[in-house]
């Protein structure tokens, strides 16, 4: 990839180094550009003109995102974030009383929240799966607690910290083989690795188009099996996803877009279209293995000063590096590397709250490098964070 277009193609980067593209990414120049191109398109005519003007090209969005997880755009919803997808293929998931949730040590804050409501609610029972010696969820474990009374499998592909990549696909043969549900939050995964939801073995995907997507916040996107679409009721509806045909009657789209309000932002979409494009343009396999590298070379850089614990987990850790040091306050270190123009990150135990009680993690600092960056910045943030501890 031509890492000086790119770069150039990044306005962001005149701003520092950002290197917390698990939090939210520098957009590229392109993704701005149509978000604010529909938004002064929506002030010179009026959002609903601008709309139907651009109808044809937003919707175009749906196979975008169909192409990029191998699915069909029958199969897409577009929504406002990766949690909302989420918690949208959750709650319409019908689970008889009684039935296991199972997931894993690493899930995510809101995704364990959810579980911990259905729950209560509706008489469910949430079981953890352990992970192996290297961190990962333990796939003969989840092999050996599959029975009749697992209602759906649950998990989290890349968590916010840790640098873990979960066997996600290991999980849909074992989903399969059983005939369990299988949802997948696949949120940190979207943009930094390839997504093939047939090779995955999924029923519901959900992933966010800020982090490693590029694209702007408040978009989001949910994949719904096909084969799911007409057992699935949303949790809630409107005209939209259920059209009003009778006085007494709705009926359901046929699509994933039963999941989808009549409402929505436009700019948003536009600007997600163009992330999806961006991406597919420089090849997801390429974005892969630079920011792996990347990532690597964080973690080599970091862990020469012994003051300095990486948390990584897993064989093949992912782009978000995880570190904490002892009698430091990471607070104090996010904001000293801002003042030096260095954008890194802090996850507090509470967001993996199983993982972090595990293995008695304070809040932990991170960095995760984006195909934008260079190797030069990276030893930067590496020097300037030694100079603050």
């Amino acid at each position: 990839m031509d890492i000086d277009l790119i770069r150039a193609d990044t306005p962001g980067l005149a701003h520092g180094a950002h290197l917390l593209a698990a939090g939210s990414a520098l957009m590229p120049r392109p993704v701005i550009d149509a978000v604010v191109d529909h938004t002064r398109r929506e002030a010179e005519i009026g959002g609903y003109e601008a709309h139907a003007e651009a109808a044809e090209a937003l919707d175009a969005l749906y196979p975008a995102v169909a192409r990029h997880i191998n699915a069909a755009a029958q199969e897409i919803a577009i929504v406002e974030n990766a949690t909302v997808a989420w918690c949208h293929a959750f709650y319409a998931l019908p689970i008889e009383r009684g039935a296991r949730i199972l997931t894993c040590e690493a899930e995510y804050a809101a995704n364990y929240v959810a579980m911990l409501h259905r729950a209560e609610r509706d008489g469910l029972r949430i079981e953890v799966i352990p992970s192996d010696a290297a961190g990962a969820l333990d796939v003969a474990a989840l092999d050996a607690a599959m029975g009749d009374d697992v209602g759906l499998i649950a998990v989290t592909w890349v968590p916010t910290n840790g640098g873990l990549v979960n066997p996600a696909a290991e999980v849909g043969r074992i989903a399969r083989a059983h005939g369990a549900p299988y949802l997948l939050d696949a949120c940190q995964a979207a943009g930094q690795m390839r997504i093939d939801v047939k090779a995955l073995g999924c029923d519901f995907l959900s992933a966010t188009g800020r982090k490693f997507l590029r694209g702007p916040r408040g978009t989001g996107f949910l994949y719904v099996r096909d084969a799911w679409l007409d057992r699935l009721h949303p949790a809630m509806i409107d005209h939209f996803g259920a059209p009003w045909v009778t006085r007494d009657a709705y009926e359901l789209r046929p699509d994933a877009r039963r999941f989808e309000t009549w409402e929505n932002s436009y700019a948003l979409r536009a600007g997600l279209k163009a992330a999806m494009d961006y991406a597919d343009a420089i090849g997801i396999d390429a974005i892969e293995a630079r920011v792996r590298g990347l990532a690597g070379l964080c973690r080599e850089a970091l862990a020469r000063d012994g003051r300095i614990r990486l948390r990584d987990l897993g064989a093949r850790p992912s782009g978000i590096v995880s570190f904490s040091i002892e009698g430091t306050d990471p607070a104090r270190i996010v904001k000293g590397m801002r003042a030096a123009g260095f954008t890194i990150g802090a996850s507090d135990p509470e967001s993996t709250r199983l993982d972090a009680e595990r293995r008695g993690l304070p809040t932990l600092l991170r960095m995760a490098p984006h195909y934008y960056n260079t190797e030069d910045e990276i030893a930067q943030a590496a020097a300037r964070l030694r100079a603050l501890i």
